[in-house]
């Protein structure tokens, strides 16, 4: 009895919303690709590659020109290996081999 509610009357003179064109991306009028290539971790498919804090030129690819960390969905590098370049990244910066920021805002 309580969890029953009254029931909306109905808006005859409301016209109903037309949907807009494009919407979400995979809706009705996205151009989304039904197929993306899935990204493969660097490290496991290469095993001489190593992650090492002293390597800027490596930990380039995972820090954006802002100087965030690049997530594991964008870089592509697998759980374990992108807990390694976060560590190492994060050294770097503590040793001031990469920069904790831009220079210019």
């Amino acid at each position: 009895m309580a969890d029953e509610r009254p029931s909306r009357p109905e808006r005859p003179d409301r016209p109903e919303r037309p949907s807009r064109p494009g919407g979400r991306p995979g809706g009705p009028g996205g151009d989304r690709r039904p197929y993306q290539r899935k990204k493969v971790c660097r490290f496991c498919k290469n095993k001489e590659m190593s992650i090492d804090y002293k390597d800027a030129k490596a930990l380039r690819p995972y820090v954006t020109e802002r100087g965030r960390i690049v997530p594991r969905r964008i870089s592509g590098t697998c759980a374990k290996h992108q807990r390694v370049v976060c560590n190492a990244v994060k050294q770097a910066r503590s040793l001031a081999i990469l920069p904790f920021t831009t220079t210019s805002i």
